[in-house]
């Protein structure tokens, strides 16, 4: 009996191990045809094309194009050590490039607060209009509720750019103790046992949750293409304005779409971290910052820099 059982678990496993073969090699396939026939998931005049752009963007097969194309890219990085490096300076200047532009979404915040404030309390005006030629003209509660968006913008995208700025708190337990070659084993491990898959879980679950807030017949996780496809022919954007006040803010599907950057810039950034983390252990402790673009606080504000 525990030999059948044994016997089952290793088939099992190989079978499992055959299927992630099987759809690395179905990778290259799959990206070449989306490439050459852009038409059937871009041309969203055809509602077709845009049920097969939501099937696909939280696919298997996506996945595994992602994932192949990391394992290329590392491949390409592991022979050619500046191309690896190439990658990590791209990756975190990204990173560094939109959570610096986001983070003036708080000062934004900041100035609206107080324009609000004076509005109510000084003027006693139930309403307020920005712009030029045809102004944005909504209640002051609209302007307050969207204050949260603002909000959402600096956490969602600058947590990659406060990553690469040492700014996120760490429990440290043990890895300040540890050699430098040990931690960067452990930042190497965090980067694929954390990041990644909590990234990965993050896009799933929420590339579904903004669609379904976009467009109806609502798309499900668990809808083949076929059916997808098939609910296509009733297909009509409803993109979600429903406010949680009578005159409140009513664009809460840009939350959703906010989380998707958000999976998507983690996951890109725990690439980044795993290939500097491997690089720093190859290369020794004299590569630790190397290529590192962080901000400053100015002469004599070193102490204070990347602390957390």
């Amino acid at each position: 009996m525990q030999e059948e059982s044994g016997a089952s678990a290793i088939g099992a496993l190989f079978d499992g191990l055959w299927w992630v073969i099987q759809n690395i090699g179905l990778a290259f396939y799959n990206f070449g045809y989306a490439v050459t026939h852009p038409q059937l998931w871009l041309d969203w005049s055809d509602k077709a094309s845009i049920m097969r752009f939501v099937y696909y963007g939280g696919s298997v097969e996506f996945f595994f194009v992602i994932f192949t194309l990391f394992l290329v890219l590392t491949a390409v990085g592991l022979y050619f050590r500046g191309f690896m490096w190439g990658m990590v300076r791209g990756f975190e200047g990204f990173a560094n490039t939109v959570g610096r532009f986001f983070a003036w979404a708080g000062l934004l915040m900041v100035f609206q607060q107080i324009i609000i404030v004076f509005m109510q309390r000084v003027f006693a005006r139930p309403d307020m209009s920005f712009g030029f030629g045809i102004p944005l003209q909504m209640d002051i509660s609209w302007f307050a509720e969207e204050l949260k968006l603002y909000n959402a913008m600096v956490v969602c995208l600058c947590a990659t750019y406060t990553f690469v700025q040492g700014g996120h708190v760490r429990v440290d337990l043990v890895y300040s103790g540890i050699s430098h070659r040990a931690k960067r084993v452990v930042d190497m491990l965090g980067s694929l046992l954390f990041m990644m898959p909590m990234a990965v879980l993050v896009w799933m679950y929420g590339w579904y949750f903004m669609w379904r807030h976009l467009i109806v017949p609502k798309p499900s996780a668990s809808d083949t293409l076929e059916r997808l496809v098939m609910k296509s022919r009733a297909l009509r954007w409803n993109v979600e304005t429903i406010g949680f006040s009578p005159n409140g803010f009513n664009g809460y599907f840009l939350f959703k779409i906010l989380l998707i950057g958000f999976a998507a810039m983690v996951f890109i950034h725990a690439v980044a971290f795993f290939y500097r983390s491997f690089l720093e252990f190859i290369e020794g402790e004299e590569s630790i910052g190397k290529h590192l673009d962080k901000d400053s606080l100015g002469e004599g504000e070193e102490a204070y820099e990347g602390t957390h």
